[in-house]
């Protein structure tokens, strides 16, 4: 399997061709959108030729001394017709603007979600190695740069193509000596797009790295605003993001340079082009091989030759972007997985809750060093493991073995002598119960904090599963209940009310296999006490995997395992260490017995 985040990059092209096969998803709207299109560069192709019926009418009647009045009457009628298709061409390039805007808002709303669904299922490695403010630009100003070439660089480029096509047909028909003097400006633009969209593309490239990187700055001042301000940190983190908004300017600026030339060359091939036409063009009318009417209608059409070269400029910094971005889109949408269901895994049955790590070792992605060497243990039902370490020695790696965030590098994670890499995730971790250090609340009332894992809990079982964790008491005297929003991460709470709500969440599962990473870190002794015995009630038959931080986990543990350097150093109950492990003893007094003095 393909190593997770380095998949093979895809050629920004081809990134951008693949996105473009996205529309198959909305066919009907890009197939009104082009057909409109159609519609209306025919009816822009068919002006000239009525110009050319009106300047022809009028010299005709000059010259021969006609009838003004009927001539005055074709006149009116081909301004008629001018004006109608000058309406039609306005009605169907309405259409097509809005067809081609709603498409590309359907394209990026597939990609968006497409984008969020795969980073839901990514694995913890992934996130080790990317920010999060790469993965936020990707999802939105990456994906706004593409829907923006889907609704107006693809649509300028195709509308170019077929205006271009087009006017050199007819004038081909019309004076193909002339024609041909305008035919070789076409390699040359052909060179200017590929040349400057080559040079142009990576560019873009390192802006949106630099955009990312900028975002990402600010993404963790706003999350850390507090300790910043508690440090007096501001004037280095206002320094730390101008460095990085001038990397970004400096980039843009590049850019600007690139087509600050672009667009002077552009403009002189089209020039050199007109320069050209006027001069042999003058020589037929002399010649008498050419009329006003047909040089005029020549002029028109070669008009809209040199119109797409003006535009080469605008649809190369759109195509430049888009690839870019695209590229950077299909890095994520490719990204393989190493956490993932395996073929043919069976869905773990009801859990009995007996754990067992056998020989477990494991090493972090690009680590040479293992955190965990050859771990061995096992935990009946019912029973409750107490981790005990310094910080670094590994407790935390193997409450993540356990749910499948990580994968063990040697060795085997069984629960109920299952395998986890050989059951289903869904089935594995809706019968685990998590309580994480870090508590995670989302935007939303407390009752959807608490019912996260099970939404459709009755209000009884959301007020049981508060009442459990010691939540209930504080969370009716707020003023809406249960109702209550609690802001963005919980900002409206303490840390001891968002781990009781946190504990409240995991409970509600009725998980038969429950952990908890240091979740009672936040609450005082009396709490902790009033949390510890309804967890003591409700865990009964349950198995419990508890970082410990306090005596009181301790003593109630039926085994704790003492890690020192990623290994098992001792594993007993408390009298037993105490008695045969010096490490536990110096543990137990000079960290855990502190608290006895508080």
């Amino acid at each position: 399997m393909m190593k997770q985040g380095t998949p093979a990059r895809p050629r920004a092209p081809g990134a951008l061709m693949r996105a473009i096969r996205f529309l198959g998803g909305h066919k009907r709207t890009t197939a009104i959108a082009y057909s409109a299109l159609i519609v209306a560069t025919l009816a822009q192709l068919v002006v000239p030729v009525l110009v050319q019926n009106m300047i022809d009418t009028v010299t005709l009647a000059s010259q021969t001394g006609g009838d003004i009045r009927t001539a005055e009457g074709l006149v009116f009628n081909a301004a008629g017709l001018i004006l109608l298709f000058a309406l039609l061409r306005g009605a169907f390039s309405f259409v097509q603007a809005f067809m081609a805007e709603t498409t590309s808002q359907g394209l990026a709303f597939d990609l968006r979600n497409a984008i969020f669904a795969k980073i839901q299922r990514l694995s913890f490695s992934y996130y080790d190695r990317n920010q999060t403010g790469q993965l936020m630009i990707r999802a939105t100003d990456d994906v706004e740069r593409l829907r923006t070439f889907i609704a107006q660089g693809l649509v300028l480029a195709a509308s170019s193509f077929l205006l271009l096509t087009g006017a050199l047909i007819i004038l081909a028909f019309t004076n193909l000596r002339l024609t041909f003097v305008v035919m070789p400006l076409l390699p040359i633009a052909l060179a200017l797009f590929i040349f400057f969209g080559r040079v142009s593309q990576p560019l873009f490239a390192v802006v949106q790295e630099r955009l990312s990187a900028l975002n990402t700055i600010l993404q963790e001042n706003l999350a850390g605003l507090k300790v910043v301000r508690a440090f007096a940190r501001e004037p280095y983190e206002e320094q730390r993001f101008d460095v990085a908004a001038t990397n970004l300017m400096a980039q843009q600026l590049r850019i600007n340079q690139v087509f600050s030339f672009l667009f002077p060359v552009i403009f002189l091939v089209a020039q050199l082009g007109q320069v050209a036409i006027l001069y042999f063009g003058g020589r037929q009318i002399l010649g008498g091989t050419l009329e006003l009417g047909g040089y005029q209608k020549f002029s028109l059409y070669l008009t809209y030759v040199f119109v797409p070269l003006g535009q080469l400029g605008f649809i190369i910094t759109l195509v430049a972007q888009a690839s870019a971005s695209a590229r950077r889109i299909f890095e994520v949408l490719d990204a393989q997985s190493e956490i993932e269901d395996k073929p043919g895994a069976l869905p773990l049955p009801l859990l009995n809750g007996r754990v067992e790590f056998r020989n477990v070792t494991f090493r972090y992605l690009g680590t040479g060093d293992p955190v965990l060497k050859e771990v061995s243990f096992v935990a009946e039902p019912g029973q409750t493991i107490a981790l005990l370490g310094a910080t670094g020695s590994g407790k935390t790696t193997i409450i993540n073995l356990l749910p499948r965030f990580y994968d063990a590098s040697e060795g085997a994670v069984l629960i109920d002598g299952h395998d986890v890499r050989d059951v289903t995730l869904d089935s594995l971790r809706s019968q685990i119960g998590i309580v994480l250090q870090e508590t995670n609340l989302f935007s939303g009332t407390v009752r959807d904090n608490i019912a996260f894992g099970r939404p459709e809990a009755t209000e009884a079982e959301v007020e049981a599963a508060a009442r459990a964790a010691a939540a209930h008491s504080f969370i009716a005297a707020m003023p809406e209940g249960y109702q209550t929003k609690v802001g963005e991460r919980g900002v409206t709470l303490s840390g001891g009310q968002k781990q009781r709500i946190a504990i409240a969440r995991a409970l509600l599962l009725d998980p038969r296999l429950l952990i908890l990473d240091d979740s009672t870190s936040s609450v005082d002794l009396q709490t902790e006490a009033t949390i510890q015995q309804a967890l003591d009630t409700l865990m009964e038959g349950r198995t419990s995997v508890v970082i410990a931080q306090r005596i009181s986990t301790v003593l109630r543990a039926d085994q704790i395992l003492v890690l020192d350097q990623g290994r098992i150093a001792a594993a007993g109950t408390h009298a037993e260490l105490m008695e045969h492990s010096p490490i536990y003893a110096e543990i137990y007094h000079s960290q855990l017995v502190k608290e006895t003095n508080l």
